[in-house]
């Protein structure tokens, strides 16, 4: 390696964890060890990345969560994303002006599921009151916890969108971004967790809390939207691939790209030596065949123009393989673009129980927009809707927009293979499919598969490939795409936006081998 960044890694039989942040991992791996099981821990592990991470995470946002259980023959899904509000309407939006959703309005702002899809998953698979796993957030909050140098670097480049927000003073103590290192405290949003632990929903969708999104939102969103549970328990969409069943949620998700890329991989790719540019080649020519018809299929479940079981069905697929070509680049539809941000982790504890949970602001810290001095900052997923009159995800109150959130869990034989997911917004099934064609076509472990170079693409382009490789990508790789067709520019040796993925490969005799990603400084793997 060219610096001294470290994978952090975890081989164990027992329960292990992985997160963004080591004081979440912590948080899980003591939930196991007092006796809880993996979604006990996934909830305790969110709850902490939502306090120490709070432009990625929190619970103004949404929540997606895969949970396999010993002797299930497919995993149960939970979609946690909110809907958009009573007053919702795409042609009020036109007539402001916009052609597109706003980024950074009202009109952005869905109702948040995260808290309703804590109470579900504990309802279902939980062993612990969600009080005691709130309680390491809540005491981080009043007591402090060390700034990291990435929270440092997001809040001093947000600091002019969000400093007249009534909850911007607890991030910015003396008014000025905290220094990595320093400690920083957030009461506010520790009464928040404190009054959930005490009252469950209530504590959130009902009450000051709730006043304050509807002033925050300008009455988009009212106090009939919010006691609208937002969780729901859906069937996940899969296919075999690579030896394995890969799992994911269906749409509003997107995560049938990766399942469905993947696919394509299996059947269109040249080589396994990821020293060679035939491989990455057909990475990204299995990641192109798919990521273009995104905007066009995944919306709310409700209103989808392909059921969400056809976009994995192969006769479907596999007609792109004919267009795909080993020695040069495909030409696909143009799709659309749109940033995002969020928290990725997952857990296996000691009885195989797995847990593959995903959770959001989306743009970083969401909106811009705060919940009053609550310290509850909103997400601005809405952006996912359309504003094209009669589209599929037509912005419109009750529906679900287009959602990057993709988690995935795979299976071998009907037991756990392999846990993993990541940050990325739109980019997320690029970084998975990577990772996928790693550790299943390389054959490298997770800790090898989380330090190799990485591509990124911001938008697909139907006509070219336009890349970024990471400055450690091999010369002959960066050479042999660009004779390939692929236009390849490199960037960091380590870039800390494409991730943090996060790993959990579980061997035929129960081992799990995890591993963080050492693109995020606090990124951790540990077992118990």
């Amino acid at each position: 390696m060219t610096d001294s960044r470290t994978v952090s890694a975890a081989v164990a039989a027992g329960g292990v964890a992985v997160s963004p942040h080591t004081l979440a991992t912590e948080s899980a791996l003591d939930v196991l060890r007092s006796g809880g099981n993996a979604a006990d821990a996934a909830v305790a592990a969110n709850a902490t990345l939502g306090m120490v991470l709070p432009t990625t995470c929190g619970v103004g946002g949404d929540l997606f969560a895969l949970v396999h259980t010993p002797g299930m023959g497919h995993p149960d899904a939970l979609n946690a994303s909110g809907r958009g509000g009573s007053r919702l309407e795409s042609a009020a939006i036109r007539a402001e002006g916009h052609e597109v959703m706003p980024l950074r309005s009202p009109w952005a702002i869905t109702t948040p599921g995260c808290v309703d899809g804590w109470e579900a998953l504990l309802e279902r698979h939980g062993t612990t009151k969600l009080g005691a796993l709130l309680a390491p957030a809540v005491s981080l909050g009043e007591d402090g916890f060390p700034v990291s140098p990435e929270l440092s670097d997001a809040l001093s480049r947000i600091a002019v969108m969000v400093h007249a927000s009534p909850s911007a003073a607890e991030l910015y103590p003396g008014g000025r971004p905290p220094a990595p290192g320093s400690i920083l405290r957030r009461p506010g949003y520790a009464a928040v967790l404190a009054g959930i632990a005490a009252l469950g929903r209530a504590g959130f969708y009902q009450g000051r809390v709730a006043a304050a999104i509807v002033a925050a939102t300008d009455g988009l969103l009212s106090e009939a939207d919010l006691a609208r549970r937002q969780a729901e328990w859906v069937a996940p969409i899969g296919l075999q691939v690579f030896g394995h069943d890969l799992w994911t949620v269906p749409p509003n998700s997107q995560g049938y790209l990766t399942a469905a890329a993947a696919w394509l991989l299996e059947r269109f790719v040249s080589g396994s030596d990821p020293a060679d540019p035939a491989f990455h080649h057909s990475v990204i020519e299995a990641y192109r065949a798919v990521a273009w018809e995104r905007d066009e299929l995944v919306g709310d479940p409700d209103h989808l123009p392909v059921p969400a079981a056809r976009l994995l069905d192969p006769e479907r697929l596999a007609p792109r393989l004919a267009r795909m070509r080993h020695d040069r680049t495909a030409s696909w539809p143009a799709p659309g673009s749109s940033p995002g941000g969020t928290a990725y982790l997952c857990v296996v504890d000691a009885q195989g129980m797995g847990v593959s949970l995903i959770q959001s602001n989306y743009t970083g810290i969401g909106s811009g927009i705060s919940a009053g001095d609550t310290g509850v900052w909103l997400h601005n997923r809405g952006a996912g809707f359309s504003l094209r009159p009669g589209h599929h995800n037509e912005a419109a109150p009750g529906r679900r927009p287009l959602h990057t959130l993709a988690p995935t869990l795979w299976t071998r034989n009907g037991k756990l293979s392999l846990l993993l997911g990541t940050r990325g917004g739109h980019q997320q099934p690029q970084y998975l499919l990577q990772a996928a064609a790693l550790l299943h076509l390389a054959g490298l472990d997770p800790p090898d598969a989380q330090e190799t170079a990485r591509w990124h693409m911001d938008a697909p382009d139907g006509e070219a490939s336009v890349l970024l490789a990471e400055a450690r990508m091999p010369e002959e790789v960066v050479v042999g795409l660009a004779g390939r067709g692929h236009s390849v520019s490199t960037g960091p040796p380590w870039s800390r936006g494409w991730g943090p993925v996060s790993i959990i490969s579980v061997a035929p005799d129960g081992t799990r081998c995890a591993a963080a990603d050492p693109r995020i400084t606090t990124a951790h793997a540990a077992h118990d």
